[in-house]
């Protein structure tokens, strides 16, 4: 179940009509699965409109920022962004040691899909899912790749144990994949995580403590991407990145000096940029759909047993909504 159907509403901000990345015009969500024997893992696929239709992508790319909460990760392609400050291709998620198999698929698809391209920055980033899923037998293929691509739809992702979050685990409960959107400045701010970290989760400000004491896996990170159609220049955005950042805390992130916390922030318009004083409900928005993103990155995620047998159990629906927040009283 979403966050929302335990009765849980994280912030004020109206979600849009999806609660999704996807309730961005022309973003695009697809993922490729691999399930079966010690694997437990994929890719998840954010595509920004321009590769939709046929077309083979966005002329001078789009405005784009990364923040690095804490850089103990590999993250493909970061410095070309924050340098130019352009997103040039699709963003991909996946396992630890996929990330350069994918980066490479991904080169390959869009080689494929524009003859007259020369250079290309491709995007890719990772979260270690090693507790549940052998991650030196690199099981992704370039038609993995593929499939996530060309699978992208504008529906509703599928969260929890899908594609980049098959085998991910957060806040001593199995996690995965998790998205949700604001509505603000007549315009929306949309968000898709990768939550694999450590932590207490935190609902609502009361801390979620697991039934039984559960190990905590090795190899923690969060990549969080955000997509917009307002209008932000890479320098805002960067600004923007940085609060998905600060998002994490909201559900009790401890911040581990060995997790990998990114996130990626991207603007689909080529307005004139907001004004300063106008980024505060931007901030807001970012950070209440990364608190939402990643309690159903959470709530949608169901147990597995993986590699070496080692098991994961998806938080109690039950011990959720105890936290829901109380109707304050009518005056």
């Amino acid at each position: 179940m979403r966050i929302r159907a335990l009765g849980v509403v994280p912030g004020s901000l109206p979600p849009g009509p999806l609660n999704a990345i996807t309730d961005v015009p022309g973003v695009l969500v697809g993922h490729s699965t691999l399930v079966g024997g010690s694997v437990n893992t994929g890719v998840t696929a954010v595509v920004p409109p321009g590769y939709t239709d046929g077309q083979p992508g966005y002329a001078g790319g789009l405005p784009g920022a990364i923040a690095v909460g804490n850089g103990y990760g590999k993250l493909v392609g970061s410095t070309q962004v924050e340098e130019l400050g352009v997103l040039e291709t699709p963003v991909l998620l996946t396992g630890t040691l996929s990330v350069f198999r994918v980066a490479d698929a991904l080169v390959s698809w869009l080689l494929a899909r524009d003859p007259a391209a020369i250079s290309l920055n491709p995007v890719v980033g990772e979260t270690n899912d090693g507790y549940l899923s052998d991650i030196r037998s690199r099981p992704i293929t370039p038609e993995h790749v593929f499939a996530a691509l060309d699978s992208a739809s504008a529906e509703l992702p599928a969260e929890g144990n899908v594609g980049a979050g098959t085998g991910t685990v957060a806040l001593g409960f199995k996690a995965g994949i998790g998205t949700a959107s604001r509505q603000v400045a007549d315009g929306v701010v949309g968000v898709l995580v990768q939550a694999n970290f450590s932590g207490t989760l935190t609902v609502l400000g009361t801390p979620v403590v697991p039934p039984v004491e559960m190990p905590v896996p090795e190899g923690n990170s969060c990549v969080i991407i955000v997509a917009t159609d307002l209008p932000l220049d890479a320098r805002q955005l960067g600004r923007v990145a940085r609060r998905a950042v600060f998002g994490m805390g909201r559900v009790g992130s401890d911040f581990s000096p060995g997790s990998g916390d990114y996130a990626i922030a991207f603007s689909t318009s080529r307005a004139p940029a907001m004004r300063e004083y106008e980024l505060k409900g931007v901030f807001q928005a970012t950070m209440e759909a990364v608190e939402e993103a990643l309690l159903n990155s959470l709530t949608m995620a169901t147990t597995v047993t993986g590699y070496n047998g080692n098991t994961q159990y998806a938080v109690p629906h039950e011990l959720v909504s105890r936290a829901r927040r109380p109707t304050p009283p009518v005056v």
